[in-house]
């Protein structure tokens, strides 16, 4: 899989790297460390990186502007991203090939080549495995391409604390800070936060609800909470897990309104919640997935399930 990978590489002259929506640092880190990457080791190719800015993670890298025209016989690579419906730009349809890269369960096997690896903890430790794949590709590996692979791989793990976390994934993360990742730099960046962020973390703090019985907390947050906060529904995603080490917590979920419908960031210690998202059109990781629902009943519908399966556990 990992030679098929690098052969379809060496041949294209225009390569073009795409990531879900509303991306994460194993979206985002994995998408610049392989751009990064094929920069170094192919300098005469065309290398872009492409899809919407999320300003809380500039600090990781940022996109490309790419013209239609760039499509015709290029190789598309879609990272972190298990179905269609999410892969941010959907301009990928214009290209002559595409080889989807992910570590989600396989729902939708939408490329020409499908690697994926539920194992891994992150993308971009798969992106390390194809660098320790090829002679070439190990001897390209930088401060630059390691940056960015380090952020997917400390974002996906929680730094490092969830069972997705290997001996294999240490000694890649390993890997990658021997060749030149400044650590502090990196986590004063990621643990930064505006002044407005930290009010609402103080506001979630005060009002998320535990359904103590069961062992499930809660949190809603409205679009009129968002704006009297004057934060965004992304920026708000770095509130998931502020509430999460209260004892005898065995699943959260935050609800966020944005415009038509409401974001669901799900996630556990335990209980098996992927297949609950599945069912609010969403999916992802046992531990952690998303959802979305479009109004508060759908979200009492989605508590009283995630209730049940943590009363099960």
């Amino acid at each position: 899989m990992l030679n098929q990978i690098i052969e379809k590489i060496e041949v294209a002259e225009t390569i073009i790297i795409h990531r879900h929506v509303r991306p994460d640092p194993d979206a985002l880190g994995s998408q610049i460390g392989l751009k990064k990457l094929l920069t170094n080791v192919y300098p005469a190719k065309k290398v872009y990186a492409v899809g919407e800015v999320e300003e809380s993670l500039l600090f990781i890298g940022e996109m490309d502007q790419v013209e239609d025209e760039v499509y015709q016989n290029a190789l598309v690579l879609i990272l972190d991203t298990a179905n269609q419906e999410r892969i941010s730009d959907e301009r990928y349809k214009l290209a002559k090939s595409v080889i989807k890269i992910d570590h989600h369960p396989a729902e939708d096997q939408y490329g020409d080549i499908n690697w994926v690896d539920t194992y891994a903890s992150s993308t971009s430790e798969m992106i390390v495995s194809l660098i320790e794949s090829s002679e070439k590709y190990d001897s390209k590996l930088d401060s630059e391409v390691a940056f960015p692979l380090y952020a997917g791989i400390v974002g996906d793990t929680g730094r490092f604390m969830y069972n997705n976390t290997t001996q294999t994934t240490h000694e890649r993360a390993g890997k990658l800070i021997a060749a030149g990742v400044d650590q502090p730099s990196f986590y004063s960046q990621l643990h930064k936060k505006s002044l407005t962020t930290s009010r609402l973390e103080g506001y979630v703090l005060q009002h998320f609800i535990f359904h103590e019985n069961e062992g499930v907390g809660e949190m809603r947050i409205t679009a009129d909470t968002l704006q009297s906060f004057g934060v965004t529904a992304n920026e708000s995603s770095q509130l998931v897990n502020v509430f999460s080490q209260v004892e005898g917590m065995k699943a959260w979920v935050f609800f966020v309104e944005d415009e038509d419908k409401i974001r669901v960031r799900l996630r556990s210690k335990g209980p098996v919640i992927n297949t609950l998202a599945q069912k609010f059109n969403g999916g992802g990781h046992p531990m952690a997935s998303g959802a979305t629902v479009y109004s508060f009943e759908e979200a009492d519908a989605l508590i009283k399930q995630l209730k049940e399966l943590c009363g099960q556990n």
